[in-house]
């Protein structure tokens, strides 16, 4: 400080201290929501009426569990109408690969008497040859006729399967939407609007941290970080950071980043507020002043360096706390001296007798 400690007998009095470089290593304190892993609004793949629905809100379910059953008349009569097409073509189809199996005997007993001359005209060996070929022809043609019947059945059926509902995964049932005779159905159809119910995950979360864009940097993903519900007071969570957004809510200014949160006996609810003690780690140094350093008039944030016994105000932004010290961001620099305490009532340019503050 030179012979600024020698001031002024006529100034009054400044406690001061020297801002100080470091890197920040601290903890903060956020708000942040937990949510599912997986949540659901469950819709049926076909249209029908609901005949039974065995789940109500708080239901626990296993994944390919029942949960309903629709019933659709029309469909039943789709299925009867392919399963006869079906029936028919395997009818016509073994009819002519009997036909197929005569005449191609008749050809080769034929061919093999055209083999003494004069037993067999040639005209009615050839005859008999193209009628083979004419019966292995239809033979194919009603095979693939065939085939065609056959997946037209398959997928009556795949959407006779889809009339039951089961769970998509384990959980528990959250909202159920619908009672016996509700008519439901896929998206664009008839009953569109309406889910059969709502699953969500039971023993794994996301908690959802709108992490500030300054203290958003330098935290690797996979790190540990504390957090409290307030149904357990007292009691201490952990769960690693797991997916970091990369980008800046620009209404909010803060970036969203989940933790993975594993429950595995299910005791935290879905859409509870939490509270976070965020890591907030610089790889490079800052500036630090004692948080009472720093001063307002409603329409700047700043603090007063003492430079020849005067006063002098330092525009700042704050960043993270650290203890009794505050991150600031401005024109300043290591070393300076600032007033320890920012007051308006110490008007910029006014002489003053700078006292160092006793060291904490």
């Amino acid at each position: 400080m030179g012979d600024q400690s020698a001031g002024n007998p006529s100034s009054p009095e400044v406690e001061v201290t020297h801002v100080v470089s470091q890197k920040l290593s601290t903890t903060v304190k956020l708000p942040a929501q937990l949510t599912a892993y997986e949540i659901v609004d469950v819709y049926p793949k076909v249209t029908g009426f609901v005949k039974w629905i065995k789940v109500d809100s708080g239901s626990r379910v296993r994944a390919g569990e029942a949960i309903a059953q629709l019933e659709a008349p029309e469909l039943l009569a789709q299925k009867a109408e392919a399963e006869s097409k079906y029936q028919g073509a395997e009818s016509q189809l073994s009819a002519a690969q009997a036909k197929l199996a005569a005449d191609q005997s008749t050809y080769k007993r034929m061919s093999a008497a055209a083999q003494t001359p004069g037993v067999v005209a040639q005209n009615d060996l050839e005859i008999a040859q193209r009628t083979s070929q004419a019966d292995q022809a239809n033979v194919e043609a009603l095979t693939r006729s065939a085939q065609a019947a056959q997946e037209a059945l398959r997928a009556v059926a795949q959407l006779e399967a889809y009339l039951t509902i089961t769970a998509p995964f384990d959980g528990q049932v959250t909202h159920r939407y619908v009672h016996p005779g509700a008519l439901v159905g896929p998206n664009g159809g008839p009953g569109a609007l309406t889910a059969i119910v709502q699953i969500q995950t039971l023993t794994r979360h996301r908690l959802v941290v709108p992490v500030p864009e300054y203290d958003a940097a330098g935290i690797p993903q996979g790190t540990e970080v504390s957090f409290t519900v307030p149904s357990f007071p007292g009691r201490t969570f952990q769960a690693p950071i797991a997916r970091i957004s990369g980008a800046v809510d620009v209404k909010t200014r803060t970036m969203p980043v989940e933790l993975d949160v594993q429950d595995p006996k299910a005791e935290l609810d879905p859409g509870t507020f939490c509270e976070v003690s965020w890591p907030v780690r610089r790889s490079y140094t800052t500036l630090f002043v004692p948080t009472a350093a720093v001063g307002s008039d409603l329409e700047r944030a700043f603090v007063i360096r003492v430079r020849n016994n005067r006063a002098e105000w330092v525009d700042v932004k704050t960043g993270a706390t650290a203890g009794n010290l505050i991150e600031v961001f401005g024109d300043l620099a290591d070393g300076d001296t600032v007033a320890t305490r920012g007051s308006d009532q110490i008007r910029p340019g006014a002489p003053v007798s700078p006292r160092l503050a006793a060291p904490h």
